[in-house]
């Protein structure tokens, strides 16, 4: 049986929880080509949400690369991309509309 994937959860960065869920799966757009994950973060009881954005890798292929692959996600990538947000001047507890930061596979 397969491993079930996690499409959300918990996770504590410098005493501050954070809720994250997977927003959006990669997907084909016939306007814009691939379209990579994204997963929304919030921390706990703030209003501001943070949408990091997973670029897919690129679309050429050969006999030694691999096929497309979803990112993985778990606790190191989420947490990075914490970091990367708030390095970025996202502010968890300020109103506003999401704020979008790409970053790549490692959530940096």
């Amino acid at each position: 049986m397969p491993a079930k994937r996690n499409l959300s959860g918990l996770i504590e960065v410098d005493d501050h929880e954070y809720h994250w869920t997977i927003e959006r799966e990669p997907q084909w757009c016939t306007a814009d080509g691939w379209r990579g994950m994204v997963v929304s973060l919030r921390q706990a009881d703030a209003p501001r949400e943070a949408l990091l954005e997973f670029p897919m890798p690129s679309a050429r292929r050969s006999a030694l690369q691999p096929q497309l692959r979803r990112p993985q996600v778990n606790g190191v990538i989420i947490e990075n991309g914490v970091r990367a947000a708030l390095a970025a001047g996202w502010e968890p507890t300020s109103r506003g509309k999401p704020a979008v930061f790409e970053v790549d596979a490692n959530g940096n």
